[in-house]
């Protein structure tokens, strides 16, 4: 019975894992192929006052940051080592993945690490393949499977859109420095994968104890 019983539970695991894999996926590649096929570079739109869809592509790594004004690399040698890095994080992801899965670990642990590994599988797929299929978005709406594509294999930009200005005004004109300058919070642009990256990695620091702990019998 204990032997069924596990088995069940690993199938659970497996598709809880699959599940939360494939919808994050496609919400996240749905809209990002939405976005480039509808608008051109920089186009936004207001949902609401707080929140924006504003189109951006991103060629670095978090907040657009490059390798090569970190490190005396050219553009292109950095987008390409900062792509392979991400290659070697995937498969390092998906191996505790499939090892967590194979342990029975608690299902928050499992729900975490598979939105982690969902998130840069979705930023992955921008890096690696965008570039082949889509032509520029500058000045125009990009065209999916274009014959004239903006990149090559390794060397496209993770495109971005969801941006929430939860406040934006101006600082008071009485404060030293920055008066009357604009202040606005919260300004990255950031896509689904983002969101359930960082979904992952809060439930494993707010839910530390309950993803990392033993699992009752």
């Amino acid at each position: 019975m204990p032997i069924f019983a596990e088995s069940i539970l690993k199938k659970m695991n497996n598709k809880r894992s699959l599940l939360i894999i494939v919808i994050v996926l496609c919400i996240d590649q749905l809209s990002k192929i939405y976005i480039k096929t509808h608008f051109e570079l920089g186009d936004s739109t207001e949902v609401f006052s707080w929140f924006r869809i504003l189109f951006i592509e991103n060629e670095g790594a978090a907040w657009g940051t490059k390798l090569s004004d970190l490190l005396p690399l050219s553009d292109k040698i950095g987008k390409l080592i900062l792509t392979v890095f991400r290659l070697f994080a995937i498969i390092g992801i998906g191996y505790w993945l499939f090892d967590i899965i194979k342990k029975k670990a608690t299902p928050t642990l499992i729900t975490a690490v598979s939105l982690i590994f969902a998130g840069a599988l979705g930023n992955i797929i921008d890096s690696v393949f965008y570039g082949i299929i889509f032509n520029d978005s500058y000045n125009q709406v990009a065209i999916l499977f274009a014959e004239e594509p903006y990149g090559s294999l390794f060397y496209g930009k993770v495109v971005d859109m969801l941006y929430f200005p939860l406040i934006d005004t101006n600082w008071p004109e009485w404060v030293p420095w920055v008066g009357g300058d604009n202040f606005r919070f919260f300004e990255p642009v950031f896509n689904v994968a983002d969101t359930a990256i960082s979904t992952g990695v809060g439930i494993l620091i707010v839910f530390n104890k309950k993803a990392f702990g033993k699992k009752e019998s």
